[in-house]
């Protein structure tokens, strides 16, 4: 679906991925309505936009909470007279540590956010774009939905769900008007870790990745901007992820194995 002249919904659009996707869009044409659960963030988002900030509307809220979700169809439709599209972009990962030492509030939130928030998100506002002439549904996965990775695997189980559940709405939907792509998104160089409230930036700066090659957010904003403009099916952003689809479809144990060797220095 091309962007140009369209009104986008993207969330976790404060910082990141979210952030570039909404700058992204405005490049492009696009009207974007930014939500985020930091204001602080969707300010700077709105500043970085400079004069097409005028294009663009921010809208803070919390998309666990499911009233709160609910409300937002009619408040984007106020600022932008219609919705054509919905990236569920906002996610944070886990502590890292083994599912053993997780605690059931660190579970709770991590599914609530990546998961629930994600549903509510794209069954309020599906009824909307059923209306529209053309509509697309983005959601983000990740390299850890199709690949286990030590230290992340409830985060990963919550973005297997999201990558699911996108393929089932996908084929639901084939007779319609939406499209639907699913984002499984590498190592990306955004601060998630800080943002999810598992380390500090200072913690994060001692942190060991060894060559772990990271793609750029505005990078991978720009791979799946460009992936819906082809509605494409998958979209993997980052040459790691494009890569580790491939060994673990063709070698899984190997892959895993493989993942387990570069990541088990981060777990505590």
């Amino acid at each position: 679906m091309e962007v140009l002249n369209k009104v986008f919904v993207v969330t976790g659009g404060g910082n990141g991925i979210g952030r570039e996707l909404v700058l992204g869009l405005l490049k492009r044409g696009a009207k974007v309505a930014a939500v985020d659960i930091s204001e602080k963030g969707l300010q700077e988002t709105l500043s970085l936009a400079g004069p097409l900030k005028d294009k663009m509307s921010t809208h803070i809220v919390n998309i666990t909470d499911r009233k709160a979700v609910e409300a937002l169809p009619e408040r984007v439709i106020t600022a932008h007279g219609a919705v054509d599209g919905l990236i569920n972009n906002a996610g944070i990962i886990q502590p890292f540590v083994r599912l053993n030492d997780l605690t059931y509030d660190q579970i709770d939130r991590t599914m609530n956010v990546n998961f629930n928030g994600m549903l509510y998100m794209t069954k309020t506002f599906l009824p909307y774009l059923l209306k529209r002439p053309e509509a697309h549904i983005v959601n983000v996965s990740s390299m850890g939905g199709f690949l286990p990775v030590p230290g992340q695997t409830l985060y990963g189980a919550s973005k297997a769900a999201v990558k699911l559940l996108t393929e089932g709405l996908r084929s639901e939907l084939l007779d319609t008007n939406v499209h639907v792509t699913v984002v499984f998104p590498g190592a990306i160089a955004t601060n998630i870790t800080v943002n999810s409230g598992i380390m500090t930036q200072e913690e994060v700066s001692k942190m060991d990745t060894g060559k772990m090659r990271m793609t750029l957010p505005a990078d991978a904003a720009r791979i799946i901007l460009d992936g819906v403009e082809k509605n494409k099916y998958h979209v993997f952003a980052g040459s790691d992820a494009k890569m580790m689809d491939f060994l673990t479809r063709v070698a899984p144990k190997g892959a895993s194995n493989f993942i387990y060797s570069r990541m088990k220095s981060l777990l505590k």
